[in-house]
């Protein structure tokens, strides 16, 4: 994208400059640029100053930084937009943001009312985005000065006042005038009573009160957007039904203007048009609220009032002033206000709502509490260890958040018609009212104005700017509540295509929570001794067969002596010094690698792998010493997980670095055939790499060793319980421990992207089929024409059908 500055100072935030061969570097980049007429490279604020002629592109600068090995920092604003309407408004948002020096991408969501930018850090401000949103007549607002949930209540109520208002108006005009044509007897009345010219004008009172009340934010928004040049759906609906009241004021007070047979009103059609607009506006505005629940409702979650010890005292406080090392009483029944760990007590809690696992889980002292989380019948003392923003429960909100805000490939289509959508329609209707005028029968003018106000009023774009973001909210809002968070929007469409989804082993798969099963020591050491040095250099692993040997250990009462110079070697194991003494604890491999001679434990370890057992050798000073088998059964939903895969026709494969017997051994019992074991984490990267050919292809990991085969994959999807680097690594998380929750996710993906092509034929289908019609089509057939007011019902309900459809993923089921 070309980001033209005009001729001004702007700064650039730089980073990875150390020295003042790095700022030369970097002045000298610049300064050689176009449109840069000087540059001074500050390395202490790590800021470039540039002044810029008008053909300066901020972009390229950004890129000439990157080409001498330095980042230009970015820095993304998310800014709530109220007066979307439509996927034009969306694209008139967009553009005008893009526009902006400095801005790299704008995506605006008509489902959230927000917009993404991302900018070059140091080029631009919070306050010249907002300028440029409110140049296009829409209200910026600070995200967090936003409360969506109170945003859309209160324009449901403004919008439900405006459709009273304009119901009571558009009423007495439309018993008016189709009274008339309806009942001769009626007409006979009215006219009788009022007179035929007190009754136009009374139409015409009622119609300029709809138009000039209810109906003013079509006129000043659609007027507007014309004035730009970048007509909107606003538009479309001021010209319609403009025209329309226009024509009947001629009608009324100046009829001598028109052809004798053309001299119709149509003060119902103007009225009505905009009473049906704004009830459809209203519906929409209350279905988006439904679709946006899932945030509210896990916003919710969170209590008011804790109760926290503080100088000797049990005191309730609102929950934003606890902070981290307060003890707060749970009481039986209560939510859990932050994370922690329980300190005092034991209980039961139902962690449903935030990991989607329906079976309360039994919490002593020491075990790890979530905020959110209910309570059940036990007493208990938490130790706060996270608050605010901190807590896993607004980590997910804030995910549930980006996911909405997202934008995915599938949308580009819709993007690209609804950017020259409206300027089509535009000509269509200018087409369609000269056809008229010149091949059609008397009254040829009025016949002209119907058909026209039909073709602006019935293509409205409406329904394909929600087709998307409605139901990327409802599904990624499901998804939350089924304990499935999508980091990113786009993820939710790549997961739908895959064709195969690679699980990690210990930890996913298996419980991940090995137990020691057998120790045999080597000819000339003993189980305690070999068990303690191995517990020495696994205390400083993250690996769960560390944490085994060390529990091992622990309850053997073992002393567990201190490690130095500690090592971990991808793949193979760790090493580390022990009083002198060298002790190296791992694989086969790690002993062929030291030279260590481990055939005379080879049998056992045969014997254990072909039981599922996982194994680890050690070696002291370079002598194998010993083994330890350790067994680590799989998890209870897993073979569920691997056959629901294989009904999706996804298919199922494990990888892992363990041992190729242990491995098969677990596949056995879970339905996996397809199976790549010993392998380094460059290796599960390289087996992605294979299966890649086939067709998209995801990866399930929870551990350290499992981020960068997450990173690769097309889709990486990571264990709640796993490591905060698997977690970054991925994609999507899955909230807790049950890899069910990998089938359910692209299920739940292949439902959404079901939706959205559901949603998208509709609204294309939708305009393919009447805007013919609205231009008169079927008149040479059977001599129907379209009522303008029908014409506004049916672009309403189209907008309805989009987020009914969308709202359906609430129900999905995992």
């Amino acid at each position: 994208m070309n980001i033209h500055a005009k001729s001004a100072t702007r700064t650039l935030d730089i980073g990875g400059m150390t020295c003042a061969s790095c700022v030369a570097h970097v002045e000298k980049a610049l300064k050689s640029a176009p449109g840069v007429r000087d540059a001074r490279v500050n390395l202490a604020t790590e800021r470039a100053e540039l002044d810029l002629g008008p053909e300066a592109d901020l972009a390229a600068l950004a890129k000439r930084v990157e080409a001498e090995g330095y980042e230009p920092r970015r820095k993304t604003f998310e800014i709530g937009v109220k007066g979307m309407m439509c996927g034009a408004c969306v694209a008139h948002v967009e553009k005008a943001l893009q526009k902006v020096p400095g801005v790299l991408k704008a995506s605006a969501n008509l489902a959230t009312h927000r917009a993404t930018v991302e900018t070059l850090s140091g080029t631009v401000d919070y306050a010249t985005l907002a300028a440029a949103i409110r140049a296009e007549d829409y209200e910026p607002t600070p995200i967090e000065a936003q409360n969506p949930l109170a945003d859309r209540a209160a324009e449901a109520a403004v919008l439900r006042r405006n459709v009273l208002l304009a119901v009571a108006g558009a009423a007495p005009v439309v018993a008016l005038e189709m009274g008339a044509h309806l009942s001769p007897a009626f007409e006979m009345w009215t006219h009788h009573a009022l007179g035929h010219q007190a009754v136009m004008m009374l139409a015409a009172a009622l119609t300029t009160f709809v138009l000039a009340v209810p109906g003013r934010r079509f006129f000043t928004l659609g007027f507007g957007s014309l004035r730009r040049g970048a007509p909107d759906m606003n538009a479309l609906v001021a010209l319609g039904a403009g025209a329309a009241y226009l024509y009947s004021l001629l009608a009324t007070f100046a009829p001598d203007v028109l052809p004798e047979g053309a001299r119709h009103s149509y003060f119902e059609s103007a009225a009505v048009i905009v009473a049906f607009i704004l009830f459809g506006r209203w519906l929409e505005s209350r279905a988006r609220g439904r679709a946006a629940e899932a945030i509210a409702g896990l916003a919710r979650l969170q209590p008011k009032i804790a109760h926290i010890r503080r100088d000797g005292a049990t005191v309730d406080l609102p929950v934003e002033e606890a902070q981290v090392g307060d003890l707060i009483e749970i009481r039986p029944g209560e939510p859990i206000p932050v994370d922690g760990v329980v300190v005092e007590g034991a209980s039961h809690v139902d962690e449903s709502l935030i990991t989607g696992e329906s079976l309360a889980v039994a919490k002593k002292p020491g075990d790890s509490l979530v905020g959110g989380a209910v309570n059940q019948a036990g007493f208990v003392v938490m130790r706060a260890e996270k608050v605010g923003e901190g807590t896993a429960l607004a980590g997910i909100v804030r995910l549930v958040e980006s996911a909405q805000g997202a934008k995915l490939p599938i949308q580009a289509l819709a993007d690209k018609v609804t950017a020259v959508f409206v300027p089509v329609v535009l000509a269509l209707a200018a087409l369609t009212f000269t056809l008229w005028m010149v091949f059609g029968p008397q009254p040829a003018l009025a016949l002209a104005l119907v058909n026209a106000v039909n073709v602006l009023i019935i293509a409205c774009p409406c329904a394909m700017g929600l087709a998307t973001p409605a139901a990327l909210m409802t599904g990624s809002g499901r998804g939350a509540e089924l304990g499935i968070l999508f980091r990113r929007g786009d993820a939710l469409q790549r997961l739908a295509e895959i064709k195969t989804l690679a699980f990690d082993k210990t930890g996913t798969l298996t419980l991940g929570q090995p137990a020691l099963a057998q120790i045999a020591p080597a000819s000339g050491f003993a189980d305690n001794d070999i068990l303690a040095l191995a517990a020495a250099v696994e205390a400083r692993s993250e690996h769960p067969l560390a944490r085994a040997l060390l529990a091992a250990a622990q309850a053997r009462g073992l002393s567990v002596p201190e490690v130095a110079d500690f090592a971990y070697e991808p793949g193979l194991g760790v090493s580390g010094r022990v009083d002198a003494r060298k002790i190296s604890v791992g694989s086969t491999e790690l002993m062929q690698a030291l030279g260590a001679d481990a055939s005379a434990l080879a049998e056992t370890e045969r014997t254990q792998a072909g039981q599922g057992a996982s194994v680890f050798y050690i070696a002291v000073d370079g002598v194998a010493a010993g083994l330890f088998a350790f067994a680590d059964p799989p998890r209870p939903q897993s073979a569920a997980a691997v056959a629901a895969l294989k009904t999706l026709g996804v298919a199922p494969v494990m990888l892992t670095g363990d041992r190729e017997a242990t491995a098969r051994a677990i596949g056995a019992r879970i339905g996996v055939s397809d199976i790549g074991a010993g392998l380094k984490p460059e290796g599960k990267v390289a087996a992605l790499q294979a299966y890649a050919k086939n067709g998209p292809v995801a990866f399930v990991g929870d551990g350290v060793n499992d981020a960068p085969a997450l990173a690769a994959a097309d889709v990486g999807l990571a264990m709640g319980t796993g490591t905060e680097i698997a977690r970054n690594s991925a994609e999507v998380v899955l909230v807790g421990s049950n890899p069910e929750k990998a089938a359910t996710a692209v299920a739940l993906s292949r439902a959404v992207l079901r939706n959205i092509k559901q949603n998208l034929a509709w609204a294309f289908g939708y305009n393919i089929l009447l805007v013919p019609v609205a231009m008169g089509a079927l008149y040479p057939v059977n001599g129907v024409l379209l009522n303008p007011a029908f014409g506004a019902a049916a672009m309403a309900l189209s907008s309805l059908f989009v987020l009914g459809n969308a709202l359906r993923l609430r129900t999905f089921k995992a």
